[in-house]
């Protein structure tokens, strides 16, 4: 049976036994009747048959008259009982139960037309997967994306002696192949004048050129080359530079983003949500990630089925104060950083916060040489966590790469 099909036919068995139950009431409602209504009925009849005897003779005249004031009595009294006499209690609990069962019926199609995907068969977890491991398989090349991808309109704004200069770039690096910094102005100034493609291809000569000493940096550049070239689009190209760079240094942050980006294109978003809830806390608040982690994690939060509420803004050192450390003696540099995380911690206890923020607490003081009161630190924040998965799972992270937890 088709997908229709089984809509089709739970639609009429819901038709069906709503016709069901709304023709008992109706009927239940019909048949009610007090049982003083059945005396009136006889009262009534032995009045009729009283006259008729007194006009036969039957029965002497006082007699009847007699008779007829007497059931005339009982009439009045019955007449009064059955006016005053509710209905029944099991009809009124029948109406109940069938109008209960009815507003059931209701509830349950109107929830599942809010919650639910009306017209989408069955898919199971297991199926989900695989059919999320089928897109990846299949998915274009970069190639294939490039070809399908508009091209953007050349900038008009470029000072003429700027593309003087660029031509002469490209010539010196297309005379010297291996020349490195020639490379690396090439592919710079190639994606600063909106030459994706171009750059693209400079930055792969650079990483091909540098070989084994090809930095996490090198590869990240190259990939994300490859996606912006491509309008957004991760391809399976654009995937290996990711991997190259996260095996250089499994926290560089463009690969993490671009590798969660990935995963969402195929519909894992329980691995994208992974990956950008543990990167946002990780990093401070101006790294480039940042921003459009924040603006589209919610919405991949509810794809994985996750309860996520997004936290604050946390705050944490800006690119001027990173570089105003860097003038600093180390033990000015050092103190200004176990303030920071002082300050930090001081806030938790007195106001709390949410779990990235406790997470970032840990790995703080586990950088500083202070694995005690990391280790305390995450003990608190399970106790203040507890039952909460998905938060306890991202504290147990952040623990173990602390070194304060197995």
């Amino acid at each position: 049976m088709g997908v229709w099909g089984f809509w089709a036919a739970a639609a009429l068995l819901v038709v069906g036994i709503g016709a069901t139950l709304l023709r008992a009431m109706t009927r239940a409602r019909s048949e009610e009747r007090a049982p003083g209504s059945f005396d009136l009925a006889v009262y009534r009849d032995q009045l009729t048959e009283i006259e008729r005897d007194i006009a036969r003779g039957t029965i002497p005249a006082d007699e009847g008259a007699r008779l007829r004031t007497e059931i005339q009595r009982r009439l009045l009294d019955a007449d009064r009982s059955a006016r005053a006499t509710v209905p029944h209690s099991e009809s009124r609990a029948g109406r109940g139960y069938a109008m209960l069962i009815m507003a059931t019926l209701l509830a349950g199609v109107a929830g599942y037309w809010h919650l639910g995907a009306p017209g989408y068969p069955d898919l199971p977890l297991a199926d989900r997967f695989a059919l999320s491991e089928q897109i990846r398989t299949d998915r274009p090349s970069q190639a294939e994306a490039l070809a399908q991808t508009p091209a953007a309109p050349a900038r008009e704004d470029i000072d003429p002696s700027f593309l003087e200069l660029m031509g002469k770039l490209r010539q010196a690096v297309q005379d010297r192949p291996d020349d490195l910094r020639g490379l690396e102005l090439l592919a710079r100034n190639e994606a600063a004048m909106g030459n994706l493609v171009a750059a693209t291809a400079a930055q792969q000569a650079i990483v091909i050129l540098k070989g084994d000493t090809a930095t996490a940096e090198d590869h990240a550049a190259h990939a994300e080359l490859l996606i912006m070239s491509a309008g957004g689009y991760v391809s399976p190209e654009a995937e290996q530079a990711l991997v190259r760079a996260l095996e250089a240094d499994p926290r560089n942050g463009t690969a993490r983003y671009y590798t969660g980006t990935m995963f969402a294109q195929i519909g894992r978003f329980d691995r994208t949500f992974t990956l950008w809830n543990r990167l946002l806390t990780e990093s401070p608040p101006d790294a480039p990630w940042v921003a459009p982690i924040r603006s589209q994690i919610p919405d991949i939060a509810a794809r994985a089925g996750v309860n996520f509420t997004l936290p604050p803004v946390a705050p944490g050192p800006t690119a001027g104060d990173i570089a105003a450390a860097e003038d600093m003696s180390p033990e000015d540099r050092q103190a200004m950083i176990e303030g920071m995380v002082d300050q930090l911690g001081a806030r938790l206890a007195a106001e709390g916060g949410p779990a990235e923020d406790w997470a970032r607490l840990i790995t703080s003081l586990a950088r500083i040489g202070r694995q005690d009161q990391a280790r305390a630190i995450y003990a608190e924040a399970q106790t203040r966590f507890a039952g909460r998965t998905v938060e306890l799972s991202g504290l147990r992270q952040a623990a173990v790469e602390a070194g304060v937890a197995e």
